[in-house]
């Protein structure tokens, strides 16, 4: 819950500007999840406290004095940052708590914009401003409609203290989020101006639609909300505001979708880029489209939006399903009219739709598709579809009445395989060499076209990234006794005998070492690498195990790639 806390919901409080929460949500994550840090970094603000809140109160009462003989009347509030603010801070420079210079900031609450400005020419009069610590979200407000002034300067004793300037209404929205917008609007309404200030909300919902895998949807909302912002111009002069590392097709998509569908090529401030340029703030964008293009799948390898993902993949989804649609047809038409029989009669939308619901699909279409994706054998729809006394009886073939069947006749193989898919075991099989599984992991199949199914473990990085359309339950075949290779590095001294050791220990569980790599370190440790001919997932963890027990073996673990 601690990690889920950290990794979507306080972003998500951050994203829509309930600052008391997301800063209560992050502590408690912090808490709980790194414990020993939590404590260490919560004693030791503990033990500066009065020290800096008597610091606060000498600045606080300077900067007062000094607004006074402007005429600017300012309500100013000092405090320490909160705990994950000071631990991110330390793990993003390397640095200890004793190197944190900045943990004390102040905010300052004026009536009006023209004095948040003032207070900024004051704050700058009296202590010089560190370089590149200066931030106008008044000009240029966040996409949560954050407003303020941010400066860091080098204050009394030469401490960097931050500052941030708004006004009462802006303060509001920064601590209690974007529904306080609207309190400060007499007759309540929405302006589109304001709408399109909060069209990320909207966007977020639209792509839960447009994803339909939780795991995926999930990972591309982690995208935007962690996002850190460039702002860009549209040629005329339009705000946009993007991921850092964004490129012309997460602006082309920022636009409408359809400008990104058919983008070709973008400028930026009039000068030629390629797609995969990363846009800078101030840059002007101008996309270049040309009607009828498509998505190229090479786009998701750059691409920082999670509006731009989404997008794309659902179009190259749509066009496999397009292709799926073809095959399914032909594949069924062929089956039909190998019993002799015309397909066209039995083609139609209302006969299709019974089958359809018999495999629990919600129309006919869908059941074309299943069929061209290779979920569904053509066979098993016909002998549903048309009635068994006008079909040819076909020659006994496992390969022919499972599913996939029809997809992988040309590549069966000869030996039985430790896979089954969907009840078949006659399927060619290969491996994920990116997570190598063995009996006993949870798999999943991936369907590759002319090459069978590549089989992965459920939480391979390269499986989530797949297609789900084309994705197939598998299983381990129980009654092969077929071994697999494992591949170990075991770390260890380096010493006479220890070789020996770890060889035996191997061989006294029965099992073969087919390849052996050994080389020494530069800090005088022995790696061992280790090719196994392993039965399943307990055998490894037991050789893992008995290795570990070895007197001179510093560590043992898999190598999945």
């Amino acid at each position: 819950i601690a990690k889920e806390t950290a990794e979507i919901y306080a972003p998500l409080a951050n994203r829509l500007g309930i600052q008391w929460m997301k800063i209560e949500l992050e502590d408690l994550s912090l808490k709980y999840l790194k414990p020993e840090i939590y404590n260490a970094i919560y004693h030791q603000v503990e033990v500066v406290r009065k020290e800096r809140e008597a610091y606060m109160a000498r600045v606080q009462e300077l900067l007062e004095k000094k607004l006074a003989e402007y005429g600017v009347q300012a309500h100013i509030y000092g405090r320490v940052k909160h705990l994950y603010s000071i631990y991110r801070k330390m793990e993003s420079q390397n640095i200890a708590f004793e190197q944190v210079h900045d943990i004390m900031a102040f905010r300052i609450i004026v009536d009006n914009i023209r004095q948040c400005y003032e207070v900024l020419g004051v704050l700058h009069e009296l202590w010089k401003p560190v370089p590149g610590r200066f931030k106008d979200y008044i000009a240029m407000p966040k996409v949560n409609n954050y407003r303020s002034l941010h400066t860091t300067v080098i204050c009394l004793e030469g401490q960097r203290v931050e500052f941030q300037i708004r006004t009462q209404e802006m303060h509001e929205v920064a601590e209690k989020g974007i529904a306080a917008h609207w309190t400060y609007k007499e007759d309540g309404s929405i302006s589109q101006n304001d709408q399109k200030k909060f069209q990320w909300l909207r966007e977020l919902l639209d792509l839960q639609k447009d994803l339909q895998d939780p795991a995926e949807f999930l990972d591309t909302v982690k995208l935007d909300l962690f996002a850190t912002d460039v702002y860009v111009f549209t040629p005329k002069g339009q705000l946009k505001e993007l991921p850092y590392g964004s490129t012309p097709v997460d602006f082309a998509f920022s636009i409408h979708s359809d400008v990104g569908k058919q983008c070709v090529g973008a400028k930026v401030n009039d000068k030629i880029v390629p797609l995969d340029y990363v846009l800078k703030s101030g840059d002007t964008v101008q996309v270049l489209t040309k009607p009828g293009s498509k998505p190229n799948r090479d786009w998701l390898k750059f691409v920082k939006t999670s509006r731009a993902k989404a997008k794309i993949r659902q179009e190259i989804r749509d066009e496999q399903r397009d292709r799926a649609l073809s095959l399914g047809n032909e594949l069924l038409t062929n089956e039909i009219e190998r019993h002799g029989i015309q397909a066209g009669k039995y083609l139609k939308d209302d006969k299709l739709l019974e089958v359809a619901r018999e495999f629990h699909l919600k129309n006919a279409e869908s059941l074309i598709a299943q069929i061209g994706y290779g979920k569904i054998s053509p066979h098993h729809v016909v002998v549903k579809l048309i009635p068994a006394e006008l079909l040819i009886k076909p020659e006994p073939s496992p390969a022919k009445t499972g599913v996939l069947g029809e997809i992988f006749q040309k590549v069966k193989k000869r030996s039985k395989s430790a896979i089954t898919v969907g009840g078949l075991n006659d399927v060619l099989v290969a491996m994920g060499k990116c997570c190598n599984p063995l009996p006993g992991d949870s798999i999943t199949g991936f369907i590759t076209r002319g090459r069978g199914v590549t089989v992965h473990t459920v939480d391979c990085p390269k499986v989530l990234a797949t297609d789900p359309d084309r994705r197939v339950e598998v299983s381990w075949d129980d009654a092969s006794d077929l071994s697999h290779q494992a591949k170990i590095r075991a770390v260890s001294v380096d010493r006479p005998g220890i070789l020996a050791s770890m060889t035996k220990t191997i061989s006294n569980l029965g099992v073969n070492i087919s390849q052996a790599n050994i080389r020494t370190s530069s800090d005088l440790k022995a790696i061992n690498i280790f090719v196994l001919d392993i039965k399943n997932r307990q055998q490894l963890l037991e050789v893992v195990r008995a290795l570990e027990t070895l007197a001179g073996v510093i560590s043992v673990e898999q190598i999945r790639s």
